[in-house]
């Protein structure tokens, strides 16, 4: 069954294969936040310092982490935690995950999300296979299917192609794949009628991908007498924009008619300082706005 990251609920047991660490990063984001609204408490397994990344892109969703950290409703288990978890023998990692979902309960939460890097199964002195610890899990979400919900991620980085291919075979849930660009430097996602969201570097490389989708927005909006009149850029996870990329940005915007803008949202302010050695404070049709985009919702399932 296809499923949303953000949509996922008590008992659910999805798996994800990212395109890129910025997919893993936006994938993994999106399941947090959505438990953190549901008043769940949420149980991060990190490997590679991969909860850094996490945690940035939570705050760049406009998601307040501060809180749930100190209150324990967003509780990353350190890397060495995680890799010893998988070296004890899995009777004993059964009875590790279910004391936290009696301390999840006891504490008041509503149920446990679990979520994080699992490829310490694959390094060696691991005590089980990647296949009996999915196994396992599934075994607690069957015994706890009110209280429990689990996203596992399997990405190509860690995890080779015949293992990614058993775990999709194992997991009756998945999560939708967005239609996105990703070259593994930018990942591009349209959130709706001119508005998109721009996550990690503009360079060479990517730059022909943003112009051809701005014209490609703006030549809808002039098409649409029902358009909105700004293009938007959500660009809170955008890293790093190259001098030329930043020229192009502005203009592209210079580019626009009178009637219409180019909006970047939640700019950095490295990037920010980019974009203005480049023109962009002389750019009319060019404005800048630190609040998200306002996205319509999708309209309702016939």
């Amino acid at each position: 069954m296809i499923k949303l990251a953000d949509g996922l609920s008590s008992g659910d047991h999805a798996c994800a294969v990212p395109d890129s660490a910025e997919h893993l990063r936006e994938v993994t984001a999106a399941f947090v936040a959505h438990g953190l609204e549901r008043g769940e408490r949420i149980l991060y397994l990190d490997d590679d310092g991969a909860a850094d990344s996490l945690l940035l892109r939570l705050a760049e969703d406009g998601v307040a982490i501060d809180e749930p950290l100190r209150r324990g409703q967003l509780e990353i288990m350190p890397e060495e935690n995680t890799r010893q978890l998988f070296r004890i023998p899995l009777s004993d990692a059964y009875t590790a995950v279910v004391d936290e979902i009696d301390h999840t309960l006891s504490d008041g939460w509503t149920g446990l999300r679990v979520a994080g890097q699992k490829h310490a199964a694959l390094l060696e002195g691991a005590a089980g296979t990647l296949p009996e610890y999915d196994g396992l899990l599934a075994k607690m979400l069957r015994e706890h299917p009110q209280t429990l919900t689990a996203l596992c991620t399997y990405d190509a980085e860690h995890f080779p192609a015949e293992q990614i291919d058993i775990m999709r075979a194992l997991h009756r849930d998945h999560i939708a794949p967005v239609r996105a660009y990703d070259d593994g430097l930018l990942r591009i996602v349209r959130l709706g009628d001119g508005v998109a969201r721009l996550a990690g570097e503009i360079d060479h490389s990517n730059r022909p991908k943003i112009t051809t989708l701005l014209y490609q927005q703006l030549d809808a909006a002039l098409r649409s007498a029902d358009a909105p009149t700004d293009i938007g850029l959500d660009m809170a996870s955008v890293r790093f924009v190259d001098v030329a990329s930043a020229v192009a940005l502005v203009q592209a915007a210079e580019g626009f008619p009178s009637s219409h803008r180019l909006v970047l949202h939640r700019v950095r302010p490295r990037v920010q300082r980019i974009l203005d050695r480049c023109g962009a404070a002389f750019s009319p049709q060019l404005v800048f706005d630190d609040e998200p985009p306002k996205v319509d919702p999708p309209p309702p399932a016939p």
